[in-house]
């Protein structure tokens, strides 16, 4: 999704914020955090960035591109000790740029401080005039730096205080990571919007403490999977060990439902749930819910891969792969000619004709955003020779934007917030167009019918957390379901 026409876009589909990772205690502590952020390349490629620490002084380098392309060897070796915060970003609030990228890494009055944020501030734009009003002075656009801003004007002696009070004064959705010389300090929404879990690598002398967006950067580095943070839990590690805090009130619980759909790794778990069996079951539940009459069932890849295999079996049809897409696309700065239609597309995904020739064909996709994308996709199907296309799409229709670090379009941007199916099946040309139903999508994550809290505001509007009113302007910024 994330539907246009530029060519750089390397996935059409929405994009998560960021991926963090961090570590305490190990040897190369900023090797294991270029590892760890090559397992969360997934959750962001426009910037990366690591911040270690020696125990004197924190180093930092952050770059613009793919983990691979930010660092070498002789960045790595000027990033040295035993402690080391890492960050992937998809720019969402504030935009691009190197001056967004993360870890930011500051000195002030009570030390030297890095920060690595995963989410989405919904108050962010009036905690930043406000700062504005009292003489803070901003170098980036991120709502991050708020946060920095806020823990450097806390009264609060000890770094963590500091950080609760800071995050106390923000609402929204966050995964948060701290590094101080002395600690790292890492902390999860009262909500949980975002996924944040822990580990332990074994070393010499003991164990690493290691935590990360999700528990596919422990995989890579060999380390252990412990547990992930609760909603409105704060860890702290440092030279006493590794303490849980719980200093923000009791809220229900809202983990993205569709990390589970799109976001993470298909080999990751999640809250206990394997995102792979989710998005097979996504795929059994909506072709109960939505079957096609067709030969054969292919998927958009990848995210659409599991969610068309768990279609098919239901089904009894074959599932073959019927586009392949490039995994060697990066930004295209050249564009040819619009005499070659479609270029975007066709530059990241090829049909197999030998597939499609014939045939009636039902296409898996795990979403459909302004439908530009899901067009060309069709008329590539059909001029592979495939006699009918029918749409299927593993999750509900987006209707409503997401504030809580996801890319969304604006609500008059997404087609389904005012076309129907059918309308939306004539638009992009294919033969019918079927949704998954959000109890279905409930019913498929959670693997037993049963609702275990997460937020599905973008396809319900019923959203956990509004934004504050702008007083700048007079209006109150609330999303569209609440006005």
């Amino acid at each position: 999704m994330h539907e246009g026409d530029a060519p750089e876009s390397l996935d059409d589909h929405f994009h998560d914020q960021c991926g963090i990772f961090a570590i305490w205690g190990a040897k190369e502590a900023s090797n294991l955090a270029y590892l760890g952020l090559h397992a969360l390349q997934h959750r962001g490629q426009e910037s990366a960035g690591i911040v270690s620490s020696d125990g004197g002084r924190l180093f930092a380098h952050r770059a613009l591109g793919l983990v691979q392309d930010c660092f070498s060897q002789t960045t790595l070796e000027n990033l040295p000790g035993q402690r080391a915060i890492g960050h992937v970003r998809y720019s969402t609030a504030g935009g691009g740029g190197i001056k967004n990228a993360q870890p930011i890494a500051v000195d002030y009055a009570a030390g030297s401080i890095a920060v690595g944020h995963n989410g989405n501030f919904t108050n962010f734009e009036d905690v930043r005039h406000r700062l504005e009003e009292a003489g803070s002075i901003f170098q980036s656009t991120s709502d991050t730096e708020v946060l920095v801003h806020l823990i450097a004007r806390s009264r609060a002696e000890k770094t963590v205080d500091r950080v609760c009070d800071a995050l106390r004064e923000m609402e929204g959705a966050y995964s948060v990571v701290v590094m101080t010389t002395d600690e790292i300090i890492v902390a999860r929404d009262p909500h949980g919007f975002r996924p944040l879990c822990m580990g332990r690598l074994k070393q010499e002398n003991g164990f690493a403490t290691v935590f990360a967006s999700e528990p596919v950067a422990f995989d890579l580095i060999d380390a252990q999977f412990e547990r992930d943070l609760a909603p409105g839990e704060m860890v702290v590690v440092d030279r006493e060990g590794v303490r849980s805090l719980k200093p923000f009130e009791t809220r229900p619980k809202k983990m993205c439902i569709f990390e589970y759909v799109y976001f993470a790794r298909p080999d990751s778990a999640l809250e206990g749930i394997s995102v792979y069996e989710a998005r097979k079951r996504l795929g059994a539940i909506l072709a109960e819910e939505q079957p096609a009459d067709a030969d054969v069932v292919i998927a958009v890849p990848d995210s659409g891969v599991a969610s068309a295999m768990g279609y098919a079996n239901k089904l009894g049809l074959p599932f073959e792969l019927g586009l392949i897409r490039s995994h060697y696309v990066g930004r295209t700065f050249i564009e040819p000619a619009q005499s070659i239609r479609h270029f975007g597309v066709k530059l990241k995904l090829s049909p197999v004709r030998r597939m499609l020739e014939g045939k009636r064909v039902a296409v898996i996709d795990d979403s459909i955003v302004r439908g530009t994308t899901s067009r060309k996709i069709v008329k590539m199907l059909r001029d592979a020779g495939a006699k009918e296309v029918h749409l299927r799409i593993s999750s509900p229709p987006t209707r409503w934007p997401c504030f809580y670090g996801i890319d969304t379009p604006s609500r008059n941007e997404l087609i389904a917030s005012t076309h129907s199916p059918a309308e939306i099946s004539k638009y992009v040309t294919s033969d019918s167009v079927g949704y998954l139903s959000v109890e279905g999508l409930h019913r498929a994550v959670s693997g037993n019918g049963e609702m275990k809290g997460h937020c599905d505001a973008c396809f319900t509007g019923n959203y956990p957390v509004t934004f504050a009113p702008d007083t700048r302007n007079g209006k109150k910024s609330l999303p569209l379901a609440t006005l």
